[in-house]
């Protein structure tokens, strides 16, 4: 006996029927293959994750290398952005597959504790004071130009001093094409000295540290160079004096469409070279990357016509981007860090306000996606294709994190 009428028993089938079209349509598969840098060779074996980032860091897949070093990945939500990780000798590599993306292929290399070809190139100290701190913010370069190219990885990769009394508040790394990662140096057996536990791929590694110590109105700042390097550059504000402890160390440069900043610069600096300076005063680093916004009007001349002609480069000039980009650390770690301190100082505890809401910090998230995203299009370091696909899906993503604030 037919227990459904047949037009039920149709219908049924029917939802049935759209409901497996409908998953196959949304279902996809993500391949690729993972190549080994050093050898040129198919790296067979290697761990891959897949990690859907639509809804945080979710891993969502596990996989191994075949002997051509492909691999696969079905995925149930083919527009939603994903992250590809493989793992070489404990050292992971990433590569971002926005909606769509259904071929990712990933390089990795060798590791060494020891590489040859392996340099800082360049640190640039960002100061600013005020409410009784200093704040300072440190970025730092390394090149890793190994051949063949290879991986530096040991117990401490990337060293660094910080001064008696130091509280850090923000640490990152980046490497080169990648985003900044939230890092914790690590204390070694010396005093006030870290190490980024970090590995130091082929390319350039930018590391950033951000803290502040106590401050009554003046200091002398000792950078303590670990490593021999291209250039060491002091960015401030004009109301901040500089006073170099030995004369013709430092030559005073104009910062980069910086107006309201000078910057010190200390050329082929060494380990044990006397080049602690001081300071007195106050002020904050106001700058705005005016280049990104005009595109590419005004003088192309180093310093903005400012600075020397093109047939003298400016040492500025090679590290513009980090100058850049490190205003922006410093006005998010540094200046925010101060305006909080004297905002904790005038409100009453009672009166304070609440911390952050997730959803706060999810949408300052994207929104620095967003800015990096811009910043990296417009220096050419993605193609226009990848650009419009990234931008959707962090446009996409934005107006649902602001929906989903206003409505909570």
């Amino acid at each position: 006996m037919n227990i459904y009428p047949s037009r039920v028993r149709n219908i049924f089938l029917t939802i049935i029927l759209l409901a497996a079209a409908s998953a196959v349509a949304s279902a996809a598969a993500v391949s690729g293959t993972v190549t080994n840098g050093t050898n040129g060779k198919p790296a067979a074996g290697d761990e891959v994750v897949l990690i859907k980032l639509s809804s945080g860091m979710e891993e969502v897949g596990h996989t191994k290398t075949n002997s051509e070093g492909k691999f696969t990945f079905n995925v149930q939500e083919a527009n939603s952005p994903y992250l590809v990780r493989a793992i070489h000798q404990e050292v992971t590599y990433h590569v971002p597959a926005p909606p769509g993306t259904n071929s990712v292929d990933v390089t990795v290399y060798d590791v060494a504790p020891k590489v040859e070809g392996v340099r800082a190139v360049a640190d640039l100290m960002y100061l600013q004071a005020g409410q009784g701190s200093l704040g300072v913010t440190r970025v730092f370069a390394v090149d890793n130009n190994s051949k063949p190219p290879r991986t530096e990885m040991n117990d401490a990769p990337f060293e660094f001093y910080v001064p008696e009394g130091a509280q850090i508040d923000q640490a990152q790394a980046q490497t080169a094409g990648g985003e900044p990662l939230n890092v914790s140096p690590t204390p070694q057996a010396q005093k006030n000295r870290y190490s980024f536990d970090f590995p130091l791929r082929p390319g350039q590694t930018q590391f950033q540290v951000t803290y502040h110590v106590p401050y009554n109105g003046k200091a002398t700042v000792d950078p303590r160079l670990i490593y021999p390097l291209q250039h060491f550059v002091v960015i401030l504000p004009k109301s901040i004096s500089f006073n170099a402890a030995q004369s013709g160390i430092y030559e005073n440069k104009q910062a980069p469409n910086q107006p309201d900043a000078i910057a010190e610069i200390a050329s082929s600096p060494q380990p044990g070279q006397r080049l602690e300076f001081d300071i007195s005063g106050e002020g904050t680093l106001q700058g705005q990357d005016q280049e990104a916004s005009n595109g590419s009007a005004g003088d192309s001349r180093p310093g903005g016509g400012l600075g020397a002609p093109i047939e003298a480069p400016d040492p500025l000039d090679k590290y513009r981007g980090y100058i850049l980009g490190g205003f922006g650390v410093v006005l998010v770690a540094g200046a925010i860090y101060m305006v909080n301190r004297s905002r904790s100082q005038q409100v009453s505890p009672a009166a304070a306000p609440a911390p952050a809401s997730t959803g706060n910090k999810l949408l300052d998230g994207l929104k620095e996606e967003l800015f990096q995203l811009e910043m990296e299009h417009k220096r050419g370091e993605i193609s226009d294709e990848e650009y419009a696909r990234t931008k959707a899906a962090l446009d996409q993503t934005l107006t649902r994190a602001i929906k989903r604030s206003q409505s909570s």
